[in-house]
């Protein structure tokens, strides 16, 4: 049989590790952004408000920060796969649980608050090792395409799980659909334990600092690292303009929640988009061209200044969507490649921090700003705050020297050696 085009594209989808992974997280996925729709909806209820969906927002967003760098150092100590197995099967039973309470009736507003922190702290576990995680299942040449393929099954999901999880709470309850995530991820567990992966030698362990420290270390001496997680930051405290401010236009100006909608749903379709393109595009600079190629988000914020008519924001929401999908997907196959297994996780998980961290900080400060000098010079600072670290990003030489050598990604010279294992590896794992 000859082989389609689009073979090179999903190769590896032909790896049953990766294929194994790739289902697995692709069935949770679709359980979370169910539940993401489900979780307000059980707040309201068992006769919550607007002021509790934001404390257990906020609580689980806390929760998942201060368990966030601990999850990167346990992920590099043992087999991701069984990190991640155990965060599931932890999230799997938090959901089953509350999916019980919710559907006898006998939940309670702090019960939810306690669930979405158990969460919390299992998924800050989760991101890390999932992260270090995919290179083992494919080699280097591939790790875009396997990429990609996360980015376009989680982004398609979110497409659809917003009318499909209305649907099932109004026919069914919020109860079933926490029901349904617990089933998801217990079917992640499932894939992650019949995995079969090369041994790895696995560094030996020492202070839960001083791992804590190396894997600090080995993001300060790679400029080309963390200057691109200071510019994404930026773009993270700056994204909330955007969704917080227009809706409240929308309403005002463009007819209502139906064209907000509208906006949102052209977002989601250019996200999956963008992890399409990225399956296909390999840049020969890749920082330098998706760095460039996010620009773009700003397209949505400087169209709702005028504002300008409803289809004019979509189509520009679209190519936002599709630029963060481009970016997110290189970003991840680029560090997959360049920062060693032994503190993949690690590294990562100062990158999950500072995300963390932005973002929600973006969304407190938009509200009051926007308050003193208006929602079109805000949304101007935001444009300024995306376009300016990107633009600049791109003229640092250590930024510019990532590039593709003969197929293979190649970095710049450490600034300093690497730091060595504090402890000597164990012997290799048996699988």
């Amino acid at each position: 049989m000859r082989p389609t085009r689009l073979a090179p594209y999903i190769a590896p989808l032909g790896r049953r590790a990766f294929r194994l992974l790739w289902i697995g997280q692709t069935i949770s996925a679709a359980g979370n952004a169910l539940v993401q729709i489900a979780f307000v909806f059980a707040i309201l209820h068992i006769g919550g408000g607007i002021a509790d969906i934001g404390v257990i927002a906020a609580i689980q967003t806390v929760v998942k920060v201060a368990f966030i760098l601990a999850g990167g150092v346990w992920a590099d100590r043992l087999r991701r796969q069984f990190v991640m197995l155990t965060s599931d099967t932890v999230r799997a039973l938090t959901e089953a649980a509350l999916a019980v309470l919710l559907i006898t009736g006998h939940c309670r507003i702090w019960e939810l608050g306690l669930g979405a922190a158990i969460f919390g702290a299992a998924s800050a576990f989760f991101g890390p090792a999932a992260t270090g995680l995919i290179p083992e299942t494919v080699p280097a040449d591939e790790l875009q395409q396997a990429n990609s393929l996360m980015t376009v099954s989680s982004s398609f999901l979110y497409i659809v799980a917003p009318a499909l999880a209305g649907v099932l709470v109004a026919v069914f309850g919020p109860g079933l659909v926490f029901g349904l995530d617990a089933i998801s991820f217990a079917a992640s567990a499932i894939s992650l334990f019949r995995l079969v992966l090369p041994p790895r030698n696995l560094p030996g362990r020492d202070k839960f600092l001083r791992d804590l420290a190396g894997g600090w270390h080995e993001l300060a001496i790679r400029p080309w690292y963390w200057i691109n997680v200071c510019a994404h930051a930026c773009c993270n405290f700056a994204i909330p303009a955007y969704l917080v401010l227009g809706p409240v236009i929308a309403a005002r100006q463009l007819g209502g929640a139906a064209a907000w909608g509208a906006i949102a749903a052209a977002n989601a379709i250019g996200y999956l988009a963008g992890g399409l393109i990225a399956m296909r595009v390999r840049p020969h600079r890749p920082l330098v061209v998706a760095n460039l190629v996010q620009i773009l988000s700003i397209l949505p914020m400087l169209a709702l200044i005028p504002p300008l008519a409803a289809w004019v924001i979509a189509v520009a929401a679209l190519f936002s969507g599709a630029s963060f999908a481009f970016l997110s997907t290189i970003w991840a196959a680029t560090m997959q490649q360049l920062i060693p297994d032994r503190v993949r996780s690690r590294v990562d998980s100062y990158d999950w921090l500072i995300s963390l961290v932005a973002m929600p900080t973006g969304y407190a400060l938009v509200g009051p700003i926007a308050a003193q000098i208006g929602n079109s010079a805000t949304l101007v600072g935001a444009v300024i705050l995306i376009a300016l670290p990107l633009t600049l990003i791109v003229l640092v030489p250590g930024v510019r020297s990532v590039r593709r050598v003969n197929g293979q990604l190649v970095a710049p010279p450490l600034r300093e050696p690497p730091s060595a294992p504090l402890a000597q590896p164990v012997e290799q794992e048996l699988r």
